[in-house]
């Protein structure tokens, strides 16, 4: 038989083995990720075998993408999925709109760092750059 006649169809469930192989993630992190992410919902069979629906694997890999690919912390990302929802993550269409959302600022911030900088004279220059790289983005 030809590999094609063995390949599953797009719309399968697929095992954690299949989804860990396929998104290039461990099985032990999908399965912390089930813990920390409520949107990854995988069907469980007797003794507690996974089953994963093709929209659960898009989801592991849009997580997957902002916490190793865009730098995303997990309470980041949770925020993100949180506030813009699944859909718009998936497809990347969620748009932040200020430096505020991605990290406010903390009160504290006007602390001197022993080299004599301040923490807020850091993220204004961030904030430029940050304006700077958006405004040739749009171009």
């Amino acid at each position: 038989m030809s590999a094609s006649k063995h390949a599953k169809s797009p719309n399968a469930f697929r095992t954690i083995s299949e989804v860990s192989d396929g998104i290039g993630i461990p099985q032990h992190v999908l399965r912390f990720w089930e813990s920390k992410f409520s949107q990854i919902k995988p069907m469980k069979r007797g003794g507690g075998r996974r089953y994963y629906r093709p929209e659960d694997v898009e989801i592991i890999d849009a997580i997957r993408r902002l916490l190793h690919d865009d730098g995303y912390t997990i309470k980041g990302a949770q925020k993100l999925l949180r506030e813009h929802g699944v859909k718009a993550v998936v497809q990347q269409t969620y748009v932040i709109q200020s430096v505020e959302e991605i990290s406010p600022l903390p009160a504290a911030s006007n602390e001197d760092l022993p080299d004599g900088t301040s923490l807020r004279s850091i993220r204004d220059g961030l904030v430029k750059v940050h304006d700077t790289l958006s405004k040739a983005l749009k171009k």
